[in-house]
């Protein structure tokens, strides 16, 4: 009895260090959803939505041309992420013996660990430095390299997940290999894929490093590819930094606006990836 009394005080006391983790867990991201409501709150209305940003010592305006650029980088870094990622992972899932395989889901676990400044940077030297010009597209190319790992170990992990019966099963029906990948695999394994790569935008977002040495910024409406562009991240680092008091109100409304862009990504991409698996890797 002593014994048995004994397992149930162990069985209790791991419960609940278990629950207190848990709750240390979230306590910080509800504590920054918190501070940012109570500071940002009051200064999101339509205009900030709408309008341009005011120049200095003017109340008013808004972040509409930080909003449709950063709109504009996500989808250049997708065109250049995930097609890269999702072909990436599809070879790495069917020939994972090979020596390239290995190397490539060996840099992808390394490319995701590199600073994003260092992602930056490279961009920097290989786009804009060329170009001789600050641009969307070196921006859009900078976010793309930080999309490729998250895309191509999610993609590969899904087709893992694929039951080995339903490529034997297409196989003895005469169909190609890659028909099999295509329209068996993938199509299996789409709503991991997609869960996948909706957390690799969520990740690149709100990223600011990258975007200082290739998009740069933009005080004004510009959705011209080859220029300097503005985006949520740049403006909000440049508000918090400066002495303005309305910039700092700014700077707290535009960073409430893209945590909650990012968080609503976040919990779409894992409704998504409750899907035929309904395991998130």
């Amino acid at each position: 009895m002593g014994r048995e009394r004994r397992r149930q005080l162990i069985n209790r006391l791991m419960e609940g260090l278990a629950v207190f983790s848990a709750v240390v867990t979230l306590l910080p991201l509800a504590l920054i959803l918190a501070f940012l409501i109570y500071q940002g709150i009051s200064y999101i209305n339509w205009d900030f939505f709408t309008k341009m940003p005011e120049p200095v010592g003017e109340a008013g305006g808004g972040m509409a041309n930080g909003i449709v650029g950063t709109l504009i980088l996500i989808g250049l870094a997708s065109l250049i992420g995930v097609p890269v990622g999702v072909g990436a992972g599809v070879y790495v899932a069917e020939n994972g013996h090979t020596r390239l395989a290995w190397t490539a889901r060996f840099m992808a676990d390394v490319l995701n660990g590199v600073p994003s400044i260092v992602v930056g940077i490279f961009a920097y030297t290989l786009m804009v430095l060329p170009m001789r010009s600050f641009s969307a597209v070196a921006g859009g190319f900078a976010l793309g390299i930080m999309m490729i790992p998250v895309v191509l170990r999610t993609t590969e992990e899904m087709l893992k997940l694929v039951p080995t019966s339903l490529h034997e099963a297409a196989l003895a029906l005469g169909v190609p290999r890659w028909k099999v990948t295509v329209r068996v695999a993938l199509r299996t394994a789409r709503a991991g894929i997609i869960t996948g790569i909706m957390l690799a935008v969520a990740r690149i977002a709100g990223e600011t490093a990258p975007l200082l040495f290739t998009a740069f910024g933009n005080q004004f409406w510009s959705i011209r590819l080859d220029e300097p562009i503005a985006a949520m991240p740049l403006q909000i680092f440049t508000y918090a930094i400066s002495p303005y008091d309305s910039w700092h109100a700014q700077a707290w409304a535009g960073a409430l606006v893209l945590v909650c862009l990012i968080l609503v990504i976040s919990v779409v991409a894992r409704t998504a990836g409750r899907g035929r698996f309904g395991v998130v890797r």
